[in-house]
């Protein structure tokens, strides 16, 4: 069992910081893969430790830690808050990164509060927007070298995932050949997408720490970069409304907008969009068998995510026939 003091140590010292100013450490939840810890020096400053782990997962996830990296010095780029990228040790599967103030966004906010809160969500999402890769797909490599087109890269997106529902035999709502035959066809709206932009892509509620202080709140910081990757800007909207509709979210687009991000539903996006919700939701699905979840877990995402999926299909079939 590896000692978490000692490696504590060992990344503090990679990262140049004297490893004897350690002196907290604990455990951080929430997470459902990586182990995380907070550190504490002993100036006070915090720091938030990554491992990953080192069992079999879906093909993305190999190296996810360099892909979230790359996240973290991206948002640097564009002036987002977010932690900042101190030290990573890609061999050992490391990463150590400054801690953002807040806590999880969750339900307890205002109707007046939420709306603030989506509108400068929508601006700090656009400024990570023109953020922009040399080519597309996932930095880490997992799944080959970055694409020179959207579609390339997209499209070995989804027949990884495919591959690992096969590779796991998961269960999904239909089959993987029918899945996989109704996704293709929708492939050819890829190319329209022509600059590789930063996408965070799991902007889930979880992911985005609220501030509070006496008077306000704001938005403390954008977390667990580790699904990014260079692609259309558009996918980041799925994960932002997560089992739900975007098109719902009046203060979220319009601080979009604001912010100079592109958000129109034509024909052509409302077909990328299906695309990836459904990428999303079958990593959702997949991922349970190598995760090994829980019988509790399994029967919420087969309710909850597997009728996303086909209703995603559902539109991709309607679009294309």
């Amino acid at each position: 069992m590896v000692d978490s003091w000692q490696r504590a140590r060992r990344i503090l010292e990679h990262a140049q910081i004297p490893p004897g100013r350690l002196a907290h450490l604990r455990p951080l939840t929430g997470g459902t893969y990586n182990t995380v810890e907070e550190l504490r020096l002993t100036d006070g400053s915090r720091y938030v430790l990554k491992v990953a782990p080192d069992t079999p997962g879906l093909r993305y996830e190999s190296r996810l830690l360099v892909a979230e990296a790359e996240f973290y010095r991206g948002a640097e780029r564009a002036g987002v808050r977010a932690p900042r990228l101190v030290a990573l040790d890609d061999a050992s599967s490391v990463l150590l990164m400054t801690a953002c103030p807040g806590d999880p966004w969750d339900g307890s906010l205002a109707e007046a509060e939420h709306a603030c809160l989506r509108g400068e969500l929508g601006r700090q999402v656009a400024a990570l927007h023109r953020v922009t890769g040399t080519a597309f797909g996932y930095p880490s490599g997992a799944l080959g070298p970055l694409a020179p087109g959207w579609g390339t890269a997209f499209g070995g997106m989804l027949e990884a995932v495919l591959d690992d529902a096969r590779r796991f035999s998961a269960r999904l709502p239909r089959s993987v050949d029918e899945i996989a035959g109704t996704l293709r066809a929708a492939y050819d709206t890829l190319d329209e997408v022509t600059v590789p932009a930063l996408v965070h892509f799991d902007l889930w509620d979880g992911n985005i720490l609220v501030e509070r202080s006496a008077d306000s709140v704001r938005i403390g910081g954008l977390i667990d970069g580790e699904r990014m990757f260079w692609g259309d800007p558009l996918a980041e909207f799925v994960s932002l409304a997560l089992l739900g509709d975007i098109r719902k979210d009046e203060a979220f687009l319009s601080g979009y907008r604001e912010g100079g991000g592109h958000a129109e539903f034509d024909r052509p996006a409302l077909l990328r969009l299906a695309l990836y919700r459904a990428y999303l939701y079958l990593i959702m699905l997949v991922e349970t068998v190598p995760r090994a979840m829980g019988e509790g877990d399994i029967r919420w995402r087969e309710e909850a995510v597997a009728p996303e999926l086909v209703a995603a299909l559902d539109e991709i079939e309607e679009a294309t026939s």
